[in-house]
């Protein structure tokens, strides 16, 4: 029996999302929470995600499946006749690693966004990172130093593909 672990994990939902998307299929984010718990020992999971009306069913199953949501106010950016909504949330991420800091062995961090470099370079540094789950192929080079951490969560895909009979509106 492997000995309980006390592992988190940051997800910055919005590079996750579309860098899934990008590879053509769309995750099903209970299994991809089964699998954090399973592989990685994973015992709490903040999901970073900007927060639009309407989208609450999707908060909710979020919830219910083990994340624990954390919502950044979102903005609309009107270009060039179309409108899209904005929610960075690189900065939460990065403060709740940090306040969350004493409370975990190890962090997962999942995202491929070179804005987490200090985050990371910080946590390996200290003994803390255990992993870095990048959506897909390509991810910012300021990462590559810690390839010894990087896995793709497409080396999931067939695990973590959500019902092709799913809405891509499920997800934002």
């Amino acid at each position: 029996m492997k000995d309980k672990q006390n592992n988190y994990a940051f997800i910055d939902s919005q590079n996750l999302n579309l860098g899934v998307r990008s590879q053509g299929w769309v995750l099903d984010f209970a299994r991809f929470r089964v699998l954090l718990k399973d592989m990685y020992g994973v015992e709490k999971a903040f999901i970073f995600i900007g927060y639009v009306t309407g989208n609450e069913a999707l908060y909710t199953e979020l919830q219910t499946t083990g994340f624990i949501c954390i919502f950044k106010p979102t903005l609309e950016i009107k270009e060039k006749g179309t409108t899209r909504v904005k929610g960075n949330v690189d900065a939460e991420l990065v403060l709740h690693a940090m306040i969350e800091y004493p409370n975990y062995e190890k962090a997962v961090i999942v995202s491929g966004d070179g804005d987490f470099h200090c985050l990371i370079e910080y946590l390996e540094a200290n003994n803390k990172l255990l992993k870095v789950i990048v959506p897909n192929k390509r991810y910012s080079s300021l990462l590559r130093r810690f390839a010894g951490f990087i896995v793709s969560v497409q080396l999931f895909r067939e695990k973590l593909l959500k019902n092709k009979k799913a809405s891509l509106l499920d997800l934002p």
